[in-house]
């Protein structure tokens, strides 16, 4: 696939493995392997005499020591946000000068999984998906104690997705607000005003009116990859608040919500109005240059496009929220996301923890990661931060967006994010339903079935072939 920004689209590589259902003990804070705590999978919160384990083994609990000390094994994925995150050791280590971190840049789509199992070597923390965590969460700990006393400042969103039968299994990284991207020239040209847009309703005729302006025209990004397809139809759907599957994983997917967008999506098709193409291939790139495609509801990393492969139109491009399914409805929406996991034998989860609460929620920590550095001179603009204090408005961690005209992309998207409904884990059999949900969504657009009969067929065929069979 060509690029979205190179740590966005690992993370959506990622998701087509297989999740698995997995199970581990937990570890000490201490690096003697022999301790009773990593010989035992008890979970200690001090080597002190007088402190006891807490009261639910299977929940992390912050080290007490005044100054920690031990070493830490973090994975990340290579590329660019690996550089950030390098980087940012440095200003870690300043507060917590007694933790030596190893940082490596591993395939984590490839070795997570066989690590865990196996227990060998197994990291501190790791840079994960959102759709991963509940299919691991046996190999996890649930953080919930360690986040209690961020949870309430952190988009709910974030906390949703991560938590499964009452546990957080996930350190919020990330936020990843849908958006409406829109060539902005293009339409003036056409004498559209597209701030004016509030409803998907709006957002048809304003194609309808740029496609009579220019004939060759049709406006609207159709994603023609039944995986990226599916995830922009979650997106869609977490507008309603809803997904394919419940906080139990029990399928919902055959909704009146779901029709709505599968409807709308099919009268963008019948109409000629949407340019099927898949994401950032060249046929898409070339309507997009070509002025013929002008409207894109996509994640937030759609910005990624003119900042890197559009040169033509770069810009003329502008960001606002997504229109809303109703008048007064959401125009928030989460398309993607990761997140840092606590895998239960590792040696030092406990300090590992620090490593990532000084990342996420100590302003000096996330201001080296979103704020301009040698990675990004202008600040990482492809998400915003999940942890609301970091989410200010008023305090701009990457600066205006010069391929969307200088515009303020961070007051939009932070808008955006607080304008998304809560979500629910990712199944683990997520990408098992692209065989059929993102299959006959294109077969839909292909005209050879109805949006009724998408919902139908895919909602049997999720049910039997794979929750049944779990």
């Amino acid at each position: 696939m060509t690029h979205t920004p190179t740590h966005r689209w690992a993370g959506l590589a990622v998701l087509a493995l297989a999740l698995s259902s997995l199970s581990a003990c937990g570890p000490d804070i201490t690096n003697d392997d022999s301790s009773d705590a990593a010989t035992t999978g008890t979970a200690t919160t001090s080597v002190t005499d007088d402190q006891t384990a807490p009261a639910d083994p299977t929940k992390l609990q912050a080290p007490t020591d005044a100054s920690p000390s031990g070493e830490i094994t973090i994975w990340d994925r290579s590329g660019d946000l690996f550089e950030v995150f390098d980087a940012v050791i440095a200003k870690f280590n300043a507060k917590y000068p007694g933790i030596t971190v190893h940082h490596e840049a591993v395939d984590i789509s490839a070795k997570l999984q066989n690590t865990l199992i196996t227990g060998t070597d197994v990291p501190d923390g790791v840079f994960l998906d959102d759709a991963y965590v509940a299919g691991y969460k046996d190999y996890l700990w649930d953080l919930s104690d360690v986040l209690a006393p961020y949870v309430d400042d952190i988009a709910r969103q974030k906390i949703d997705v991560n938590t499964v039968a009452g546990g957080i299994y996930g350190v919020p990284y990330d936020l990843d607000p849908g958006l409406l991207f829109y060539n902005e020239t293009a339409l003036a040209e056409a004498g559209i005003d597209a701030t004016r847009i509030e409803t998907y309703d709006d957002l048809l005729a304003a194609a309808q009116q740029y496609q009579e302006y220019r004939p060759s025209a049709k406006p609207i990004h159709l994603e023609q990859g039944a995986w990226l397809g599916q995830l922009q139809l979650e997106m869609y759907a977490n507008q309603f608040g809803t997904s394919m599957a419940d906080p139990n994983g029990q399928l919902r997917l055959n909704s009146p919500a779901y029709l709505q967008i599968l409807t709308w999506l099919d009268e963008v098709q019948k109409q000629g109005l949407g340019t099927r193409a898949e994401y950032l291939t060249p046929s898409d790139i070339g309507a997009l240059e070509a002025r013929d495609e002008v409207f894109y509801p996509w994640a937030i990393w759609f910005d990624f496009a003119p900042q890197q492969q559009l040169p033509e139109t770069a810009g003329e491009w502008r960001a606002m929220q997504l229109p809303a399914w109703e008048a007064g409805g959401a125009r928030g929406g989460a398309m993607g996301g990761s997140s840092f996991i606590l895998p239960k034998e590792g040696k030092n989860s406990q300090l590992a923890w620090l490593f990532y609460e000084f990342l996420m929620f100590d302003e000096t920590g996330y201001a080296a990661v979103y704020g301009p550095n040698d990675v990004y001179p202008g600040g990482i603009n492809t998400s915003i931060p999940a942890y609301e204090p970091a989410a200010d408005p008023a305090k701009p961690l990457f600066q205006p967006v010069e391929a969307l005209g200088n515009q303020d992309l961070w007051t939009i998207a932070i808008e955006a994010g607080r304008a998304i409904p809560g979500g629910s884990p990712t199944p683990t059999w997520w990408d098992g339903a692209v065989e059929y949900l993102g299959n006959n969504v294109q077969k839909m657009l292909d005209g050879t079935m109805t949006p009724q009969e998408v919902l139908d067929q895919s909602a049997a065929d999720i049910q039997s072939n794979l929750i049944d069979r779990q």
